[in-house]
């Protein structure tokens, strides 16, 4: 099994941060948000990975590269925990690129990859968000899209005013046979960025796909869209329409969403939190701040 990472962005809603650095080495506490990726591919047995970059984004694949000079630096001072740190990216999956010339939405980028993956199926994971690693979903899409074939999507709920954000699912449930794996449901149909009274659910589609070679040819029949770029999920709409299986599974775990400031910074503050080594005297910092902020915006 492949995955794929769009990765080719301008990431406009965090300039001038991102005129120089890619969104996805931003970092969150001592790691980039697009190693959190990476390593959830790879908990999932996931080897083969391939980046769709972008102009400037280079040291995006650098990251998961060796540094002989810091590490030799790193090994004669005896930093073995920090030179761990450092091989650790380039020991995860084998990382493989392709460029993106310009950006034309999600099912462009993901059409991109079709030279590599071939007809195989394959993992889409969206470069700005990431899993909790206590809570996986990629393990059971991967197993439920080797049962039935077909697209295997992630859905979280949100409240009904947010539908217009995102792709939504109509849903009916999904055969017992199947429910093994979490709360499983059939797709019936897939609507981009509905309004609220347009909405058939509030289960909005998130950024892990798991799909047929098939998409390709869908990918190339698919008009442009939302923003005038072509829709991934006008794509899967279109093979859903022609009789391919959709299924999907409600994540309920804990779900970072670093594609926006306020995003970015949750997650940011609840990692750090978790950490056994900085987590204990940063909750105790925090929680004076807030008690402090509180206190001022009360006075």
């Amino acid at each position: 099994m492949r995955a794929v990472i769009p990765a080719a962005g301008l990431a406009t809603r965090f300039l001038p941060a991102t005129k120089a650095v890619p969104k996805e080495l931003l970092p969150v506490v001592d790691r980039p948000v697009l190693q959190y990726i990476v390593e959830e591919a790879a908990s999932a047995g996931i080897t083969d990975v391939l980046l769709i970059t972008g102009r400037g984004k280079t040291s995006i694949v650098d990251h998961f590269d060796r540094q002989p000079y810091l590490e030799s630096k790193l090994e004669d001072k005896g930093d073995a925990k920090r030179l761990e740190a450092v091989r650790h990216p380039s020991e995860l999956v084998e990382i493989f690129t392709c460029r993106q010339h310009e950006p034309l939405g999600l099912g462009h980028a993901v059409g991109c990859a079709e030279s590599h993956v071939g007809n195989e199926p394959f993992a889409v994971l969206l470069g700005d968000e990431f899993m909790d690693e206590g809570s996986p979903l990629l393990p059971s899409m991967l197993d439920l899209q080797a049962r039935t074939g077909g697209i295997v999507l992630a859905f979280v709920e949100v409240a009904p005013e947010e539908v217009s954000r995102y792709g939504v699912a109509a849903v009916e449930p999904a055969e017992e046979g199947l429910r093994d794996l979490g709360e499983v449901v059939k797709v019936t149909k897939l609507i981009e960025k509905p309004s609220p009274d347009e909405a058939p659910s509030n289960l909005i589609v998130v950024g892990r796909y798991v799909l047929p070679g098939t998409v390709f040819e869908a990918i190339r029949r698919t008009k442009p869209g939302s923003g005038g770029e072509i829709q991934l999920t006008d794509a899967m709409g279109l093979m859903l329409d022609e009789g391919t299986p959709v299924y999907g599974i409600v994540y309920r775990g804990v779900r970072y969403d670093t594609g926006m400031p306020l995003g970015y910074l949750q997650a940011v503050v609840q990692l750090a939190a978790q950490r056994p080594d900085v987590g204990p005297a940063f909750r105790q910092w925090l929680a004076g701040f807030v008690a402090s902020s509180d206190g001022a915006a009360g006075g």
